[in-house]
């Protein structure tokens, strides 16, 4: 995860923690280890009922309107904007835009992101995501059979490769997933 996405993960969680949001564990089927890092986080459960489109159709319609990679995706939580998803493109000429997509599907517009600078992780990260066989949509795809896909994006998995970051609610409960980019393999990430 990007130390940006990680300070916005740290930030909600303890958000969640002072709110009266509780931290669960429990043992997962016999195929998958025990989860150490599935929280409540009430938000989530309010963004998820609002939420109209799902984070596959959030990511065509935003490839419609602005093609190239995606590279994140996030269902919008707060306030006037829960529902709506936030969506990372990487144009041809590796420019990064913001694409905000409606509970509706619709395109409500995108902006060109000129703060970013990428450093040569970044870059190595993108070129995999580039050249993954499954995409964000995929991945997205993939994840929601085990609950409401609320955020997707490119992530480093315990060893160090690139994979999607899946994040899906089920039941009130957040869990976190890794899946493949070559052969869309999902598995339940758990805490270090």
């Amino acid at each position: 995860m990007n130390p940006k996405k990680r300070n916005i993960v740290i930030a909600t969680l303890t958000a969640a923690a002072l709110a009266g949001g509780t931290v669960a564990a429990f043992a997962a089927g016999d195929d998958e280890p025990a989860a150490a890092n599935v929280h409540v986080v009430p938000e989530d459960r309010t963004a998820v009922r609002s939420g109209g489109v799902t984070a596959a159709e959030a990511i065509a319609a935003a490839l419609r309107h602005t093609p190239g990679t995606v590279v994140s995706a996030e269902l919008d939580d707060d306030g006037g904007d829960a529902g709506t998803w936030g969506v990372d493109v990487v144009a041809g000429d590796d420019a990064e835009y913001g694409v905000e997509v409606s509970a509706e599907g619709k395109v409500l517009g995108a902006q060109r992101d000129t703060e970013e600078e990428s450093d040569s992780e970044d870059r190595a990260e993108l070129a995999a995501l580039k050249g993954a066989k499954f995409d964000a949509r995929d991945a997205a795809l993939a994840a929601a059979a085990k609950g409401t896909v609320t955020e997707v994006g490119g992530d480093d998995d315990e060893n160090g490769a690139v994979v999607w970051g899946v994040e899906t609610v089920k039941d009130g409960v957040t869990s976190e997933w890794a899946v493949a980019l070559n052969t869309g393999k999902i598995t339940k990430v758990t805490a270090d």
